[in-house]
């Protein structure tokens, strides 16, 4: 499955692993499904602004298409981060501040290569989606969304870091509504519902 190059390459499609959650304050690296459970879609994802590829893990050094997408968007940084209890000071610490909801600046760019976890994103009507990424998913959040991110109970990601330039890891926790960038992609969504009255 592709998608993000050819924005509507997948129109409609249903993901297993992106979904709505439940308002329960359990542990966080539960998957929080509603009953019953609330699956969403690719086109959902897009309409907030999040890109998603899957790509060939196994392979990344000379993945033909990572490359592609590396250079059409200008990812010219990388790292590799290992993130389990046994590789990381501070786990418990940095997983809770993980988890804080907040922005950035700029696009944040994540590939998974091992293990799993999970992106939360605030849809269009402040809804959390949980998305379940596993190896070989690649996803892009826009400046400016609402997001956060836990491990799930495998405890265990290892994710490929991409960024346009030098890095900045900066977050911004909520309330940023006057933050630039939460102004940009605030004014993004509502061109793209301008748009979409407009077709119709």
């Amino acid at each position: 499955m592709r998608f993000g190059l050819n924005l509507r390459g997948v129109v409609g499609k249903i993901l297993e692993q992106a979904w709505f959650m439940d308002e329960s304050d359990g542990d966080q690296r539960l998957p929080h499904h509603r009953s019953p459970p609330e699956f969403v879609s690719l086109d959902h994802l897009a309409d907030a602004g999040v890109l998603y590829w899957k790509l060939n893990p196994s392979d990344y050094e000379n993945d033909e298409e990572l490359r592609k997408i590396r250079e059409a968007r200008g990812y010219n940084y990388m790292d590799l981060l290992d993130l389990c209890p046994e590789k990381v000071d501070n786990y418990e610490q940095k997983l809770k501040n993980f988890y804080t909801e907040h922005i950035h600046g700029d696009e944040e760019i994540r590939y998974c290569l091992e293990g799993s976890g999970y992106f939360d994103v605030r849809d269009k009507e402040d809804r959390w989606i949980r998305i379940w990424i596993k190896p070989g998913d690649l996803i892009v959040l826009p400046a400016g969304i609402y997001h956060r991110f836990t491990l799930d109970t495998s405890n265990y990601i290892k994710l490929m870091r991409l960024f346009v330039g030098e890095p900045v890891w900066t977050a911004f926790n909520r309330p940023q509504e006057e933050h630039p960038a939460r102004k940009q992609y605030a004014r993004s969504l509502a061109e793209k519902v301008g748009v979409a009255l407009a077709a119709h």
